[in-house]
């Protein structure tokens, strides 16, 4: 068996499934809303557009997941999902009404959603004991959104909003190419191992809910940023700049998150990391003028998505069980990501109204950020466990 070599090279195209992933976020959650508006959509019908991105993450994840635990086949339902996002990403050429464009986005993002918690599970159970290289592995997907979402501010300044369905043509065919290599081998799941039945306990309830209120708060920075940016006089390429300066402090966050969860555990850097949202929010809504100040709140998206993402994603593996693991990873994804995305974006749309009311959806934002907090402290203190699992991976 050639066991040396095969991880290796699994995690070099699951490096690579990272970063196109990641590169279509970086196109379509920042840009996606200025390309709506110069189609003439007004900001309600922005926020309804783009609360289907997240609202296919609901129920995508969570049935792929199920066909995954039951037949193992988690690479396989991967190279599935980005052939089919493929194909019916073609549908979005089609310069058409309200409606058509919710279907479009409707039935791409479905296959689109579902490839990520698969592919987290993946990179888990392929790194085995050695979790401290998940954030090296992940980062992959940070420097895709990082390079594609200054790149297109600049491609829209200088071809206009319409050049965004052939970039993200191009991303999605990378995608699709960087999953093919992946092997295809079913996972294995011993009958002795668990009975087989999901089980949530007050921990996992709680820390769900934060989640979904975490990115309900970032429903504002998803949707609008740009818009809101560019309502306070930075124009796209600004914009876009602004928000690499996040990605890059999300990276060097995922670099030392393994020594900050060996040391301090999830729970601890989990209640700062959402105090530094909650500030983080604040200033958007309250010194966006400023340069500066837009710029610190900017880094702070280490905490906001660097250093909560990692800790989530350790948390649910190890509160999971390996016949529950796909399971587990998309419930995380649909509920955060799926509802509470949803929601905030939603919401967002319409406390904006025509933009004079937009700081308010930040002050709203900071709110979700703190109740988010107040989840975690719900949460039993069981961190001797998790910390000394930590210590273990870091080791």
């Amino acid at each position: 068996m050639n066991q040396a070599g095969q991880p290796s090279r699994q995690l070099v195209w699951i490096s690579s499934c990272y970063f196109f992933f990641f590169a279509i976020l970086g196109v379509m959650v920042p840009y996606l809303g200025v390309f709506f508006e110069h189609r003439g959509f007004n900001p309600q019908e922005i926020g309804f557009l783009l609360a289907i991105l997240m609202a296919t993450r609901i129920i995508a994840p969570n049935i792929w997941a199920m066909v995954a635990d039951k037949t193992g086949m988690r690479s396989q339902l991967v190279k599935w999902g980005a052939a089919a996002a493929s194909v019916t990403y073609l549908s979005f050429f089609y310069n058409g009404s309200f409606t058509y464009l919710a279907v479009s986005l409707t039935i791409y993002t479905f296959f689109w959603n579902a490839i990520l918690a698969q592919l987290e599970v993946i990179t888990l159970e392929t790194l085995g004991e050695n979790t401290a290289r998940y954030g090296a592995i992940r980062s992959f997907g940070s420097l895709g959104y990082l390079i594609f979402v200054v790149g297109m501010g600049f491609a829209i300044n200088i071809w206009g909003t319409e050049v965004l369905p052939y970039v993200g043509m191009l991303l999605f065919i990378g995608l699709l190419l960087s999953a093919m290599p992946l092997p295809s081998d079913r996972v294995v799941v011993s009958k002795k191992i668990g009975d087989g039945k999901l089980n949530i306990d007050k921990g996992i309830f709680w820390f769900l809910v934060s989640a979904m209120l975490l990115q309900m708060s970032a429903g504002p920075f998803y949707g609008f940023f740009v818009l809101y940016l560019k309502q306070s006089g930075y124009s796209e390429a600004i914009a876009g700049v602004y928000v690499a300066a996040g990605v890059l402090a999300e990276i060097l966050m995922f670099m030392i998150a393994p020594k900050l969860l060996g040391r301090f555990g999830v729970r601890p850097l989990l209640l700062v990391s959402l105090t530094m949202t909650a500030l983080r929010w604040l200033i958007m809504g309250l010194w966006v003028d400023n340069p500066f100040a837009l710029g610190i709140s900017q880094l702070l998206h280490a905490f906001t998505f660097g250093l909560v993402h990692a800790a989530s994603i350790q948390f649910v593996h190890q509160r999971f069980d390996i016949r529950h693991r796909s399971k587990g990873q998309a419930l995380y994804a649909s509920l955060s990501f799926g509802v509470g995305g949803a929601l905030g974006t939603w919401l967002c749309g319409v406390i904006w109204g025509d933009g004079s009311t937009a700081w308010l959806a930040w002050i709203g934002a900071a709110c979700c950020a703190l109740l988010s907090m107040l989840a975690i402290l719900l949460i039993p203190k069981v961190d001797n466990r998790d910390n000394s699992a930590h210590t273990n991976a870091t080791a």
